[in-house]
Parts: C-alpha cells; structure tokens; sequence
C-alpha cells in the first residue's frame, strides 16, 4: 500500500515538475548544439523549393490548440481546380530526405520551450480529428503533445490508427521518468535505421476517417 501511494506520488511529482524541467533543459541544449544544422536545413530548403517553415494549428493538453512548427518537406503544388495535389506528388526530393531523417520535427523544439508540447507525449494530429475519436481515445489529450511517443517506437505511420491510439492512451496511463527514458533510446534507434516513416500505402500516413 505505502509502495504504491511512494510511486504515484513520484509520478505525480515527475509529470507537473521534473517532465518540464527535463523538457526544457533538453529542448534548449539540443536547439544551441544542432543550431548549424538547424541553419543549414532551413537554407537548404528555401533554396530547393522556396519556404522551409510549416506551420499548423494542432490540438495540445487538453484540446488547447497551438501553432506547430516543422520544417516544410512539401510543396503547395495543386491541380486545376485549386485542390493540393496528393502527398506523393507534393514531397521534394530534399523534403524526402529531412523526413527520413526525421529533422523536420527539429523545430517543434520550439514548441517545447514555449510549453506547448513535451519531447515524449501523443503526437498532435489535426483539428479535424477531434470529433471522430471514442471517448477512450480522446484520452490522448490528458497530456501535452510530444515530438515523439510511445506510438512512435512502436511503429509511427506503419501501425494501424487504431493501434496509434491504443499507444497513446497506454503512455497516458503508465507515464514515468523511465518509460521516456526507453522512448527516448529507442526513438534514436529509430532515427538511425529510418524506421516507420510511411505507412503501407502512403508516403506519410492516410486520414483518420472515425472509428466506424
């Protein structure tokens, strides 16, 4: 009994405090290292296909909605009647590549300084979503948003929605010091073997179109 009431008073206590002090140490300690890079990818795409940054209102803690912010690996090429034409058609070839290497998440960093997102959460989808989840689902809003999750390292935009979502609410419920540590490790692990960018049919991931 004493055990359990120690351990949800440590997770209590790494979720409101230590989670965003790690989060920011980490965030700016990581933007001042990777800064020449973060330089040259932005140069990089500005000269391949004129913009670099991607901005987009997503839904946060609690459905609050902030500005995400990536590197922009698509163009806005669209079709005769004005539509954007599909993922596929629109991903440079230097877009291609920052995605496989995972650094157009690179300046969502900013975000986590702002205390929009986390580094380890249920990755912000689109507005859009909000009304299609189940109400197990929507539990993935009871924390802040992260650059990468435990959905993530279990298979990104290779696995199921569904699956994503069962990941998501899983973290929500076993959120610890030592889980984001393990998501951490293996998101690096990841990263290097370039593992689960696209999903089987799609080179991002298709729409989420419900539950039904």
């Amino acid at each position: 009994m004493l055990l359990n009431l120690y351990n949800k008073y440590a997770i209590n206590m790494y979720s409101l405090f230590f989670k965003r002090l790690i989060d920011v140490t980490a965030a700016a300690l990581v933007l001042i290292i990777f800064l020449p890079l973060f330089i040259g990818v932005y140069l990089l795409l500005m000269l391949s296909q004129n913009s670099a940054i991607f901005t987009q209102d997503r839904p946060g803690k609690n459905g609050k909605v902030f500005k995400l912010i990536k590197f922009k690996t698509m163009s806005d090429k669209r079709d005769a009647q004005g539509n954007l034409l599909p993922d596929a058609e629109r991903l440079t070839k230097v877009g291609k590549w920052v995605r496989s290497t995972s650094l157009d998440e690179l300046p969502q960093l900013i975000n986590v300084l702002k205390g929009d997102m986390s580094l380890i959460g249920p990755r912000p989808l689109l507005i859009k979503y909000l009304p299609l989840y189940s109400e197990t689902q929507k539990r993935r809003h009871e924390v802040k948003p992260g650059i990468t999750g435990w959905a993530q390292v279990n298979g990104r935009n290779a696995i199921s929605w569904n699956k994503k979502f069962e990941y998501d609410v899983w973290y929500v419920d076993h959120l610890s010091f030592l889980l984001d540590c393990k998501i951490v490790w293996r998101t690096i692990k990841k990263v290097i073997i370039r593992e689960g960018i696209s999903s089987d049919t799609s080179v991002t991931m298709e729409p989420f179109k419900g539950n039904n």
